[in-house]
């Protein structure tokens, strides 16, 4: 008898990350969240740069599709902060701005300014401008005295100098800053947009959100409890840290692991007229006293209310505080 010749295949070994990609797209009946260890991990592995692209787009796609749980945001803050070398800096509020806005100015530029002159020290982050047509705040910063930093040393003197500092997410986290760059390649939006507003990476006494998708609010408010971080988790206007005047407001907060919401209702009795376009200059002339008028008025001074309650204090002290620092502000740029 012939021996028959058999060749041997070796079979390539599986990625280590391709576990995490199968949880999330084995069908309808085998998919499941990842736990947030599992979470971890992952994201840890992306931030290492131990993920190939192509696993790097579906996993970004599965979870788009599938919505992230408040374990998996948990889990993916936990890997970032693991890796972070951010110093230990006083910081009251972690102020995310990423979305930006298409229908009004960024009104939450001006409370923001006006609460750090009253001693609120605030740290803003932002991604850049990733979608056409909107307002970003990276690009307005200047025209109205606010630090742009491009280091952790800066955003300290800023905090000390005037109580507010911006810093862009590709100077402290690029990893995060590239995933956001894919959406014009993956035509949509990522987890990690959602992602960059839980992260207070200088550990805020506060933490205020601005997700705009009904659903995700809750969603997020649970991740910050699950992470022991105070939080307050709002729909704001296009979604940025802004309350509508216009419109009712839900917050949705947690406080020492104990998580409560809140209404607030609408300020204006009848929806102002969107304007024709948008001049950043207007932002200057309503800080100056220049023009009065009553949208930014109302927004900005709502914004600050909601800081200051993130900060502790009752709604109505929030507003009454708000309108006192919003009166007695320094209106030179």
């Amino acid at each position: 008898m012939t021996d028959y010749p058999v060749l041997t295949l070796e079979t390539p070994a599986e990625h280590p990350f391709a576990q995490f990609v199968r949880i999330l797209g084995k069908g309808k009946r085998g998919a499941r969240d990842l736990t947030r260890e599992e979470a971890r991990e992952a994201m840890g592995m992306v931030l290492d740069d131990k993920v190939e692209d192509t696993q790097l787009g579906a996993f970004l796609m599965l979870l788009r599709h599938k919505e992230e749980s408040a374990e998996e945001m948990a889990g993916f803050t936990e890997a970032l902060r693991q890796r972070l070398q951010a110093p230990q800096l006083h910081v009251d509020l972690d102020w995310p701005t990423y979305a930006g806005k298409k229908r009004h100015l960024p009104w939450y530029l001006l409370a923001a300014k006006c609460l750090a002159q009253n001693g609120v020290r605030i740290f803003m982050h932002g991604g850049g401008a990733h979608t056409a047509g909107r307002m970003y705040s990276e690009q307005l910063l200047q025209g109205l005295s606010i630090p742009l930093c491009r280091n952790w040393q800066q955003v300290g003197a800023a905090l000390d100098n005037g109580g507010l500092a911006f810093m862009p997410l590709v100077d402290w986290a690029p990893q995060l800053q590239r995933m956001i760059d894919l959406r014009n390649t993956l035509g949509l939006r990522s987890p990690i947009h959602s992602l960059t507003r839980i992260l207070n990476p200088l550990g805020a006494r506060c933490g205020l959100q601005s997700i705009f998708h009904p659903g995700y609010q809750a969603v997020h408010r649970d991740a910050s409890g699950l992470l022991g971080d105070n939080a307050i988790v709002v729909k704001g206007d296009g979604g940025e840290i802004e309350i509508n005047p216009d419109a009712d407001s839900h917050l949705y907060g947690t406080t020492g692991g104990v998580s409560w919401d809140e209404e607030w209702p609408q300020m204006s009795s009848q929806r102002h007229v969107k304007p024709a376009a948008l001049d950043p200059g207007h932002l200057q002339a309503v800080w100056r006293g220049d023009v009065v008028d009553s949208y930014p008025q109302m927004a900005l001074i709502a914004t600050m209310a909601l800081a200051l309650r993130g900060l502790g204090q009752p709604r109505e002290q929030a507003f009454e505080t708000a309108r006192q620092y919003w009166e007695a502000r320094d209106r030179s740029i």
